[in-house]
């Protein structure tokens, strides 16, 4: 009776990857640095191409997809939480939401397979960004004083629940939120790609010994292949809605 070994890499291994260029140096570039580079270029370059003067009135190619995804998040994230007003966070939104989901989608990619999110430095990186944004706006619309009132001693709320409302919406609005951010991005991608390699190595391992059962191996690998495509691309709108939400809350205390 032959026993199959699955030769299965270390967890390690799936999330550290060795310098590529300047080794050794303050510089070092490695798969996780060319990933998010490949996904400043490319957000770059559409809005670029996008943008350039005489494009026709009817959008194609890149064009269609820029202004698409220009509509998208105006239509189902700006206005649906900030409000007509929330149009001057357009650039940002969009920006981050390209951004993030090219980060994401290299995890399908042949050659590569490997979401860049699944390293916490840029999720909480972007975290912390969003953090500063929310409370600047905040503070510039209500003030110091106003902000950290409607912020910690919500109003409706009977003044006797205040001390247990205010140490809840203290943790909540000014720590939690950046850490929640992150680690939502950052957890389901992790989860992803380790589904990913796993059903890979299964099917591997048994197209070695019996193709018949490798089938299946393979099937579910297809099938969550599909799956993480729409994870990148969910994973991108949650982390850009919420970041609408909380700005649009500060904006609006009322809400």
């Amino acid at each position: 009776m032959n026993v199959l070994a699955l030769d299965f890499p270390p967890v390690s291994h799936l999330f550290e990857w060795p310098d590529i260029f300047f080794s050794g140096t303050a510089y070092a570039i490695n798969k996780t640095a060319l990933i998010y580079l490949a996904a400043v270029v490319i957000t770059g370059v559409i809005f670029t191409l996008a943008g350039r003067p005489k494009q026709s009135l009817v959008p194609a190619g890149i064009q269609h997809v820029a202004e698409s995804g220009i509509v998208f998040i105006e239509e189902s994230v700006v206005l649906q939480t900030i409000g007509p007003e929330g149009r001057k966070f357009m650039p940002f939104l969009t920006t981050m939401f390209f951004f993030i989901m090219f980060s994401n989608i290299f995890e399908v990619i042949p050659g590569i397979q490997f979401p860049a999110n699944s390293r916490m430095a840029i999720p909480i990186t972007l975290a912390l960004v969003v953090w500063v944004i929310y409370n600047y706006v905040g503070i510039r619309s209500q003030g110091l004083g106003g902000y950290l009132k409607n912020s910690l001693f919500p109003p409706g709320v009977p003044v006797a629940l205040y001390l247990i409302v205010t140490p809840i919406e203290l943790v909540s609005t000014f720590v939690v939120r950046p850490f929640s951010l992150a680690i939502r991005l950052w957890a389901n991608m992790v989860a992803g790609h380790l589904l990913l390699v796993t059903f890979a190595v299964l099917t591997q391992v048994l197209w070695s010994s019996t193709y018949i059962g490798a089938v299946g191996p393979f099937a579910m690998l297809v099938l969550m292949t599909g799956f993480e495509i729409l994870v990148s691309v969910l994973q991108a709108f949650i982390f850009t809605i919420l970041t609408a939400v909380y700005i649009g809350g500060s904006m609006h205390p009322s809400h």
